[in-house]
């Protein structure tokens, strides 16, 4: 039986900008080697695998080469999806059983709203590999509990730094962090810019991170002395991330919009 098969553009009003998502419907379990193909087939930085459930969807999410525990803008898809396709009513939340817990979704004004986890990070030394593989000396530098996102947070100092920055790709991917690199927005609605690396994962870069703002939020949060961020992340295709935090969540909004429908015959 064919599997329907969309991509959403998320974080992004626009077709062609924002991050690209491939969402898979499931008709019942698959392994996670075949889930994998698929991925490393749509050659996207995630696909996401929706199976119902009673309470909601199981959600999985795979890049070309591995399976990731957390991935905002894939979830941004595919609640976009359920709502677009009728399989909820744009009034219902959309429910999301993963490996890092229960995620939701709601359609706001204008935007889609998601619960997501807070991960705070700590300060620690850039691995000196990384710095050279960056070509950075990083005004701070952090990173995440090892047991969730396995990700450094690399303060910048400017917008420029970030904007400019190229690393050595083939240098990188032999390590397996991410790399949220990030500084002070030098003008405009936003708060904060970004950008995130992670060659070692099968992303050399990724155009918006939904996850990476569940760090960046509390990261600006105790920085500006605000709970409502906006963070703009200026890759070439660059998208913006509504960010609130709330204790130990963060709300993380933004738009999508559907550039293709099809099947999946295998």
């Amino acid at each position: 039986m064919a599997l329907p098969l969309l991509t959403v553009d998320a974080f992004s009003a626009e077709p062609f900008r924002g991050n690209p998502a491939a969402v898979c419907f499931l008709d019942g379990p698959r392994p996670d080697a075949w889930m994998q193909r698929v991925a490393a087939e749509m050659n996207l930085s995630e696909t996401a695998f929706l199976l119902p459930q009673p309470d909601g969807f199981s959600l999985r999410w795979f890049t070309p080469s591995v399976e990731v525990p957390l991935c905002g803008h894939a979830t941004l898809a595919s609640a976009h999806a359920l709502w677009e396709t009728g399989r909820l009513s744009r009034d219902q939340e959309a429910r999301f059983h993963t490996k890092s817990g229960l995620l939701t979704a709601r359609l706001g004004v204008g935007r889609i709203e998601m619960d997501f986890p807070s991960i705070p990070v700590a300060e620690a030394p850039l691995l000196p590999e990384a710095q050279q593989a960056l070509g950075i000396t990083p005004k701070h530098s952090a990173h995440t509990p090892v047991a969730q996102e396995v990700n450094y947070l690399l303060e910048l100092e400017s917008e420029a730094a970030v904007q400019t920055l190229r690393p050595d790709f083939p240098a990188l991917r032999k390590i397996h962090w991410g790399f949220i690199v990030t500084a002070r927005s030098a003008s405009g609605p936003y708060d904060f810019v970004s950008r995130y690396f992670a060659a070692g994962q099968g992303i050399d870069e990724d155009p918006v991170t939904g996850s990476a703002h569940c760090s960046l939020a509390p990261y600006w949060s105790s920085r500006l002395g605000k709970n409502e961020l906006v963070g703009h992340q200026i890759s070439t295709r660059g998208g913006v991330v509504h960010c609130t935090l709330r204790g130990d969540r963060v709300r993380l909004a933004g738009q999508a919009v559907t550039v293709l429908r099809g099947e999946l015959l295998v």
